[in-house]
């Protein structure tokens, strides 16, 4: 007889990420989308950190729907500025929403004539099981190159070459960035634990 597997809920409605993490997950776990619990809030993102996001909105789904669920928190934190745009990644350009196209533009503007590039992606997930919290990380280190190259990915992807190849997340293409991306170590290792927690 096949176990049945685990019901995990991954707190996010971005259907780039919800795929990338499937791919990873695979059989392990059935993972289930807000939209798959009928979750449409808004959930805060008022931490000053990766992991104070994380697991805000971790928390809000466990305490609002008692669900085993994890969240993720994604920066890229660039060397020459002191690590900004960081925790507020997603809305570096400031406005209404998480316009990618704005925030690429702001980077690159703020980087003209910097030597220094180098840069690297971070992702915290924060895993809420029986109301215990486990956390993971995930990192690559890049830089950011001078304009954009490639139109697959979203973010960032177009702009940051990660260390060890001459293409960019852009370019690289969705079954590479897979298995070598901040969030793909990130899972790998929730992927991990998840396995030891079976045996």
């Amino acid at each position: 007889m096949t176990e049945t597997p685990r019901r995990l809920v991954f707190a996010t409605n971005n259907a780039h990420k919800l795929d990338e993490v499937r791919a990873i997950l695979a059989h392990r776990v059935e993972l289930l989308s807000l939209a798959d619990i009928g979750c449409h809030a808004d959930i805060p993102e008022t931490a000053d950190t990766l992991e104070g996001n994380a697991l805000l909105k971790a928390s809000y789904i466990y305490e609002a729907y008692g669900l085993d669920c994890f969240a993720d928190d994604t920066g890229l934190e660039v060397e020459a500025l002191d690590g900004a745009p960081g925790v507020y990644s997603a809305r570096y350009a400031g406005g209404e929403g998480h316009d990618s196209a704005a925030n690429r533009r702001k980077l690159l503007r703020e980087l003209e004539g910097v030597a220094n590039r180098r840069a690297r992606f971070r992702t915290v997930i924060s895993l809420l099981t029986d109301g215990h919290e486990h956390r993971f990380e995930g990192v690559v280190r890049g830089e950011i190159i001078t304009e954009e190259r490639g139109t697959a990915g979203f973010g960032y992807d177009s702009i940051f070459r990660p260390e060890g190849f001459d293409e960019t997340f852009a370019e690289l293409g969705e079954e590479v960035k897979n298995r070598v991306s901040h969030r793909a170590r990130a899972v790998e290792k929730l992927r991990q634990y998840i396995e030891s927690c079976e045996r």
